[in-house]
């Protein structure tokens, strides 16, 4: 049976589902999502240690905590583990995310197309270090949403770079 269903993680996440956002953390690290569905999250990374990340299809936990508020959990092939609160009312997240040490000494091995290299990031995961783990623990203010409905394809289909010019830039 599907574990985010048996768990009733899913129940009354309408107002999440299908949002398509942009974040920028207190220390400047910017990061877009699609909520795909209950259960996949798609996002890039657009600044910050893992700039040029991007992932699709990831599963994730979520929680409906309160009108428009929202929890939403994963943990990566890479090791990481993410927790954010997502209030929508007040256009703000915080996150607490656990990278394992290797992450934090070597960025850029996680900075590809995440979905082609599953096995890599795996063996890195395996090799280490794991402790001691780099924390994140930011608020981030939403500066963008829109709602793009479900599970489609073309929201988060490419690298940062291969955007357009000012394409991280849009606020509203």
């Amino acid at each position: 049976m599907d574990k985010h269903k048996e768990s009733g993680h899913v129940q009354n996440s309408a107002g999440l589902v299908g949002r398509h956002f942009f974040h920028i953390y207190a220390n400047g690290w910017q990061y877009e999502a699609y909520i795909k569905n209950r259960n996949i999250i798609d996002y890039r990374v657009h600044s910050g240690i893992a700039a040029g990340r991007f992932v699709r299809n990831q599963p994730v936990y979520l929680a409906l905590l309160a009108e428009n508020m929202f929890h939403l959990s994963w943990v990566e092939p890479t090791g990481t583990m993410v927790c954010q609160f997502i209030n929508l009312d007040v256009r703000k997240i915080h996150s607490f995310a656990c990278f394992p040490r290797w992450v934090k000494e070597q960025p850029q091995k996680t900075i590809c197309f995440q979905n082609d290299h599953l096995d890599l990031m795996q063996s890195y995961r395996e090799a280490g270090p794991t402790y001691p783990h780099f924390i994140l623990n930011e608020w981030a203010n939403i500066v963008f949403v829109e709602d793009c409905g479900l599970d489609d394809e073309t929201i988060i289909d490419c690298p940062p770079a291969a955007l357009p010019p000012a394409y991280a830039d849009r606020r509203n």
